[in-house]
């Protein structure tokens, strides 16, 4: 992909500098006082403590009753441990909670396995109690934890986090052609964690941006697989957007997960409900919404300007929290919460700039980048960079050729076309029984079914 060059301070930037974006090759905060974070070598930085008892847990003993209980009712052959495996926590606490359970008449112990570890199974009024707490909420999973854990936890990490080093962001940027001035601008966004404003025509290496932003954050993120506020559960980790790491050591609270700093890219389907919690009656708990998964990481608002609600309202949701850091969610009872706001945002557009944001808005980005197509010479590089990732020589007679079709159709080249005629001609070949090869055959053939061609020529 390929990017052109960028004017922070004008919406319009002049075309006489150039700034160059290329492809991306395919690859085949304190707890509590009682609760405080821990230096971890094993885990470059710090890691939420192991907790050995319930009561410095942070949550209800009464909830995570319920929430013991729920297990206990999944499982065939209930024991301590295994029981503890699904809550992730110790089994001195698990125990405990059974116990508590025990003692209530809702569960029946049957027999000793080992030290703290007993097997157990239901009891006819467990299942009228479990009955009668789902009706309250479904979550069954890991133990979450306290709001104010969570707030604490991510303010502390984005105030520890190493600052972006020059190497880092050349290794990001690797795969990437930029003007020094461009480099700049992002290597200071991933530093600064301000916004970034991207606008310009689509298929120049927006998203690429993004994606360097993410792989220049220093450091990893521990997030909660949930948080409880006044007995009700808002889901956190969600593997579609987030790549846990497996830790070698369990000393750490396993209610936390740590995560790659991660990347949540919403485009035209995002609405301004979607940036609220929501709870169904089916559901009975609640799903963080994009904003709060990216904590840690980049937020992409993709197509911005193409959303199912209008600019502004969109642009004065996002006001708060881009100025101040921190983001106001409403549970469904009417309380509002607060949480931390500590992703970097991105508002990518092909739109002009003036149609989707005023300058109210656009005092409070960070940065903003223009993103230009590619001129002949660095669409030149693109190719021949994307070509050698996939083990392919590229001659300049062959550059030349393509350039004449570009002229005589009037096409402005895009960053993303190298990668695609590239990946196409590579089809051709293959669906031909051929030797992998760039050729102005080849070429062609990949053009015409990329471009389109007349059926009945």
């Amino acid at each position: 992909m390929a990017s052109e060059t960028i004017n922070n301070a004008a919406e319009e930037p002049p075309v006489t500098e150039r700034q160059v974006f290329t492809f991306e090759p395919d690859r085949n905060v304190a707890f509590d006082e009682a609760v405080p974070l821990m230096d971890n070598a094993a885990t470059d930085g710090f890691a939420p403590p192991f907790v050995e008892g319930v009561d410095e847990l942070g949550v209800s003993r009464l909830f995570l009753s319920d929430l013991t209980l729920k297990s206990v009712s999944l499982e065939s052959d209930p024991t301590t441990a295994n029981i503890a495996e699904r809550l992730r926590l110790g089994m001195r606490a698990t125990e405990t909670l059974l116990q508590g359970l025990y003692r209530d008449k809702l569960i029946e112990a049957k027999g000793v396995i080992g030290l703290q570890n007993h097997r157990y199974a239901m009891l006819e009024n467990g299942w009228t109690h479990l009955h009668r707490s789902m009706r309250q909420s479904s979550y069954i999973g890991p133990a979450p934890v306290s709001l104010s854990s969570y707030c604490d936890v991510m303010r502390r990490q984005a105030s520890r986090r190493p600052p972006v080093t020059q190497h880092m962001l050349d290794k990001a940027m690797r795969d990437l052609v930029l003007t020094d001035a461009a480099r700049q601008t992002l290597g200071l966004v991933a530093s600064s964690r301000r916004s970034l404003f991207l606008s310009g025509p689509s298929g120049n290496g927006k998203s690429a941006m993004a994606r360097a932003l993410v792989d220049a954050i220093a450091g990893d993120v521990w997030i909660p697989y949930a948080i409880e506020v006044d007995g009700q559960v808002i889901r956190v980790y969600d593997p579609h957007n987030h790549d846990a790491i497996i830790e070698a050591s369990r000393e750490f609270d396993r209610r936390w997960v740590r995560v790659h700093a991660p990347l949540v890219v919403v485009g035209g389907e995002l609405t301004i409900e979607s940036m609220e919690l929501t709870c169904t009656d089916t559901q009975r708990l609640y799903e963080a919404p994009f904003q709060m998964k990216a904590n840690g990481g980049v937020l992409v608002v993709d197509d911005f300007g193409r959303q199912r609600c209008s600019a502004t309202e969109l642009l004065n949701r996002w006001i708060i929290p881009l100025e101040n850091r921190v983001d106001y969610l409403t549970l469904s009872t009417g309380k509002k919460i607060q949480v931390p706001f500590e992703a970097v945002v991105v508002f990518a557009t092909n739109l002009t700039v003036s149609d989707v944001a005023d300058e109210a808005f656009l005092r409070r980005m960070g940065y903003r980048l223009y993103v230009m197509a590619p001129s002949p010479d660095t669409y030149a590089q693109i190719f021949a960079r994307y070509a050698s990732a996939r083990g392919l020589s590229v001659d300049a007679e062959l550059m030349a050729h393509l350039e004449r079709r570009y002229g005589a159709e009037r096409r402005e080249p895009k960053g993303c076309e190298p990668r695609d005629l590239i990946d196409r001609a590579i089809e051709v070949c293959k669906f031909r029984r051929e030797p992998l090869r760039l050729t102005k055959e080849t070429l062609d053939q990949a053009w015409a079914g990329y471009f389109g061609a007349s059926a009945s020529g």
